[in-house]
């Protein structure tokens, strides 16, 4: 295919993503029976993102243009993909890098997201006979001329012994944060939940740790995060609460909650499920570092990423800070 045929089907794709599908919504389903944190909203969530934000002609054609991709790809590579499977179809965006370059990549599921993805690459293999070759599914990645794999900072240690004899580009685990000044809006409060709880907070784009000036005033704060009060009703989510509050309490440790989220004093940015850390800073120039902080993906606050915009990421927003197409333009 070439690069207008790769972008027309990657549109019909985002038409398909958000119609109603009777095979669509079954695999939507069977996603949310078979991983009990892909409840159906969060699914359609990221659904959504997808199809407005990544697959729309002009974005596609603007992003192809800036890294001079030609119409057809002179030397395609075979490259392997490992998908994370936090949130659903997490690894959409690797997929998505590949095919528009036209490469050729062999997709390593997530074993706690495999249900929405092949139903994708039927409809491309439908579509175009051409992805069928193009793309494929396999639980083995050998013979690749370069590998993406997404993981925690132990998975990765294996795939640097893996793969590290190719051209590889591996993440490890990540997380953000957000900085306040104490003076936020009702409306940006309100956003800045959802930075913390989409997805349960299970993204590296997940707001895990707050800093706050000194004498800061926690009770907007947590009557904003009770727009999230019902993931006190889902099981896993619940259990993981109670734990962490018969950790707290048995610690004898300082806490605050709104009876679904735990805030705990801590000045790492990385947060279990259900705790929300909080650190507090006497001037915001002074905390360090932000740039290129290799723990860091997202630092929201109204001189960075604004409120309720971290999980709402665009073509060129890369995991880990990595420009994944200049990545695959270099090989």
């Amino acid at each position: 295919m070439d690069l207008q045929n790769r972008i027309s089907i990657l549109v019909e794709l985002g038409e398909f993503m958000l119609s109603e599908d009777v095979s669509w919504k079954n695999a939507k389903t069977r996603a949310f029976q078979h991983n009990a944190w892909f409840i159906p909203d969060f699914i359609d969530l990221s659904i959504s993102q997808i199809a407005e934000r990544f697959l729309h002609r002009d974005l596609l054609e603007k992003w192809a243009s800036e890294y001079q991709i030609p119409d057809r790809e002179k030397n395609p590579k075979k490259i392997g993909i490992v998908m994370a499977g936090n949130i659903p179809l997490v690894g959409f965006h690797d997929f998505l890098c590949c095919f528009i370059n036209g490469h050729s990549p062999l997709i390593k599921l997530s074993s706690r997201d495999s249900w929405l993805f092949p139903v994708i690459l039927e409809f491309l293999n439908k579509k175009n006979p051409a992805a069928a070759d193009q793309i494929l599914v396999s639980s083995m990645l050998k013979g690749m001329d370069a590998y993406i794999a997404t993981g925690s900072n132990n998975s990765a240690r294996y795939f640097d012994c893996y793969f590290g004899k190719y051209p590889s580009l591996i993440r490890r685990n990540r997380t953000s944060i957000a900085l306040l000044e104490g003076n936020e809006s009702a409306e940006e409060l309100e956003k800045l939940a959802d930075d913390v709880f989409l997805y349960f907070g299970l993204g590296c784009r997940n707001v895990t740790q707050i800093h706050v000036p000194e004498n800061y005033d926690f009770i907007p704060l947590l009557r904003a995060f009770g727009k999230y009060l019902w993931m006190a009703d889902h099981h896993k989510y619940k259990n993981n609460y109670d734990y962490r509050l018969s950790l707290a309490i048995l610690n004898k440790l300082p806490y605050m909650t709104n009876d679904c989220l735990l805030m705990l004093e801590n000045d790492s940015p990385f947060s279990p499920i259900a705790v929300l850390h909080y650190t507090y800073y006497k001037d915001i120039k002074n905390i360090i570092p932000i740039e290129n902080n290799e723990n860091l993906q997202c630092v929201v606050g109204r001189q960075w990423l604004p409120f309720g915009k971290s999980q709402r990421p665009e073509l060129s927003d890369y995991a880990d800070g990595t420009d994944t197409m200049k990545f695959l333009r270099s090989l």
